[in-house]
């Protein structure tokens, strides 16, 4: 009998996920080697991060609760407020890795530069020091909002145009004040940037240019993290749906009341823009609604209706793309596709291609922090042959149908291609796993 090759796991990446995958394969007494691009943990919320690739603007503040966010095993600070600056949710990631003697098993400041397949269906890891090593398996898990998307509109424009990714505060990059602002887009990110720069002594005028109006969502419900209060996932779901719609109508009304375009859909039926300031600022005449860019010209940008107006400067937050740089281009089937689509098994594993897992790899609501750690039980089961996969078409036709059934009440955009309900997916995860310890058990 051929004697089976003892697992070795490789992990890209220690962000939010790849260090909850490290806890868990540690515990699980699995080996591993960690590698990340910096000098530290945290990936985004590392702020000014020296690998170049992540990055977050100095006024950020999580829009999940602490409850919500926290890992199960290591609660929150008590004294955390409800919405984290990015320092604390830093701090709180620095605090995990070091109470879990994480840390030493991390090899900072190496990148990952190519991973390919070898004989034995396992993985050679090319790495920045010029060293290759081989693993059985790999856990991709390097994050998917440091690639920034920006549009490509006709013309030349004389001002700066930067992605929102570039972004750290009023004076940098760019020194705003006294400019003519364009925030494009309607996401978190082009909200919190839009309310801070509408100040009168910021910017001289604060326009956001988006395609369709969105609903804005308040972080607060009758004093509580509007979060805390979501309807448990083992309410039909069509039901949860139409309850939370009527009450989101309710607390906000009509967004064209604070000067906003109307939705051309349902309320959650874009990933949620959340905002305590957003409204008040549209509302008190800091913020100017603009349809889409059509053209630049110069210092005159032109839109959709025909209209134009002068700016200074354009921030595009106009989101990301998920690339995994150590694949080449040869291999297609490890790359999304043109429509920024890459379904997964679980949100977790491609089916057909073994030993490789993307833990993190989704757009969650109400969280990504915590994602992974429920995901790396299911990885940690079947590295130790206690949980065992569906076949390949079982594989594929349960993808099928988690990924209709996820999306089915998001429009059609690429920010949605890898969107999730947080708390279904995690019932829907444990019952997959016992499913497959159920399988692994009958052989």
């Amino acid at each position: 009998m051929e004697e089976k090759t003892p697992v070795k796991v490789a992990i890209i990446g220690a962000g939010c996920s790849g260090i909850t995958t490290a806890k868990r394969l540690k515990d699980h007494g699995i080996a591993y080697d960690h590698f990340e691009m910096s000098d530290d943990v945290g990936g985004n919320w590392y702020f000014r991060n020296p690998n170049g690739r992540s990055s977050v603007y100095e006024s950020l503040h999580i829009d999940t609760s602490t409850q919500r966010l926290q890992f199960e095993d290591f609660p929150a600070p008590e004294d955390y407020p409800d919405f984290p600056h990015h320092t604390q949710i830093h701090d709180y990631f620095r605090a995990y890795v070091d109470h879990f003697g994480l840390r030493e098993a991390i090899e900072f400041e190496t990148e990952v530069v190519r991973a390919a397949r070898n004989e034995s269906q396992g993985w050679d890891l090319t790495l920045s020091t010029g060293e290759t090593r081989s693993y059985t398996d790999l856990v991709v898990a390097n994050g998917h909002h440091w690639a920034p998307r920006l549009p490509d509109y006709p013309g030349h424009f004389d001002g700066d145009l930067i992605h929102s990714h570039a972004y750290i505060s009023p004076f940098e990059p760019i020194e705003i004040r006294g400019k003519r602002v364009i925030v494009v887009g309607m996401g978190n990110s082009a909200m919190d940037i839009a309310s801070e720069l509408s100040n009168r002594w910021m910017a001289e005028k604060l326009y956001v240019s988006a395609r369709r109006g969105v609903w804005v969502l308040p972080k607060y419900r009758n004093g509580v993290a509007a979060d805390k209060v979501m309807a448990p996932p083992d309410i039909p779901k069509d039901v949860a749906l139409a309850a939370s719609r009527q009450l989101i109508r309710e607390l906000v009304g009509s967004m064209s009341n604070y000067g906003l375009p109307e939705p051309d859909h349902e309320p959650l039926s874009a990933h949620p823009s959340v905002s305590a300031d957003f409204l008040t600022r549209a509302g008190s005449g800091d913020i100017h609604m603009l349809p889409a860019i059509d053209r630049l010209d110069g210092r005159t940008v032109h839109l959709a209706d025909g209209s134009s107006v002068e700016a200074d400067v354009i921030i595009c937050a106009t989101g990301y793309d998920m690339r995994f740089p150590f694949f080449t281009d040869s291999e297609a089937d490890l790359h999304p596709d043109a429509e920024h689509r890459y379904p997964l098994f679980k949100r977790m594993i491609k089916p057909g291609v073994e030993h490789l897992y993307y833990l993190g790899l989704a757009q969650s609501s109400p969280t990504i922090v915590n994602l992974a750690e429920q995901q790396s039980k299911l990885l940690a089961k079947l590295l130790l042959g206690d949980y065992a996969l569906p076949s390949v078409e079982e594989q594929t036709r349960i993808m099928v149908e988690d990924e209709a059934r996820h999306l089915e009440q998001y429009y059609d955009v690429p920010r949605h291609t890898i969107q999730i309900d947080f708390g279904r997916y995690c019932l829907d995860l444990a019952q997959e796993i016992e499913a497959g310890e159920a399988r692994a058990a009958a052989r």
